[in-house]
């Protein structure tokens, strides 16, 4: 089987500064993969170089056998390559449906009615707030709202980043709860996270990022198994 998501040697970054220093990873077709590593990493910016809304200064970027590499990021989405931004990013002012009928914009706008009611069987709470403004909403209620919008597009390969940022610990257990539900149904999901412990318990695989570069990858147990990579990157 090939990778969905293949990346080889990507470099990028802002104006001077070079964040991402070659970079290799890859996401099979229903694949779970973790993305570990501390502030500083380049994780966000390895999201937005993907994503296409950070330049490539070398490097390529497969999805499902076709070159990305540089292409826009509209593109990108129609490609159902998604990515659900770090801090949420919900529309404050907008209702929980249109903020969810925004994720249909590019992708999924023939099935959103559909796709609609696929979100709030998953999380039952958004339906519940079906007119509620965004802005109104608890951090974990808006921490939904941006996944579910995400599902809205359609997604062959979602990107979740730092999903757990700022939630209380009982949020935080029920999200990874409903991100392995996602893992459950068969879509790729690379989580980018912090949170360690609860990342590998859900994971096929993980990278390990420091100063733009991928230092490991294995499966979590592997990970787990090295008190010198546990140490050294994981403060465990």
């Amino acid at each position: 089987m090939s990778a969905l998501l293949n990346v080889q040697g990507l470099k990028s970054g802002y104006g001077v500064v070079e964040v991402l220093r070659g970079v290799d990873l890859h996401v099979m077709p229903g694949e779970t993969v973790a993305l570990l590593g501390s502030n500083g990493a380049g994780k966000t910016t390895l999201n937005l170089t993907l994503s296409g809304l950070v330049p490539t200064r070398a490097g390529r970027v497969m999805f499902d056998g076709q070159d990305i590499t540089g292409l826009h990021y509209q593109k990108v989405v129609t490609q159902g390559l998604i990515q659900v931004p770090e801090g949420r990013k919900v529309f404050p002012n907008l209702s929980v449906q249109e903020n969810l009928a925004l994720g249909a914009f590019t992708r999924g706008r023939e099935r959103r009615e559909q796709n609609l009611e696929k979100v709030y069987e998953t999380f039952p709470r958004l339906k519940e707030r079906v007119s509620q403004l965004a802005g109104t909403l608890s951090g974990g209620e808006q921490q939904m709202l941006a996944i579910g919008r995400g599902l809205m597009a359609e997604p062959r390969l979602l990107i979740l980043d730092e999903p757990s940022l700022g939630l209380s610990p009982l949020l935080v257990e029920e999200l990874f709860g409903l991100i392995s539900q996602l893992r459950g149904g068969g879509l790729a999901v690379l989580l980018v996270e912090q949170n360690v412990g609860q990342s590998l318990d859900i994971a096929d695989r993980a990278y390990v990022m420091e100063n733009g570069h991928i230092r490991f990858t294995g499966t979590p147990s592997e990970l787990l198994a090295s008190d010198t990579l546990r140490q050294a990157y994981l403060g465990m």
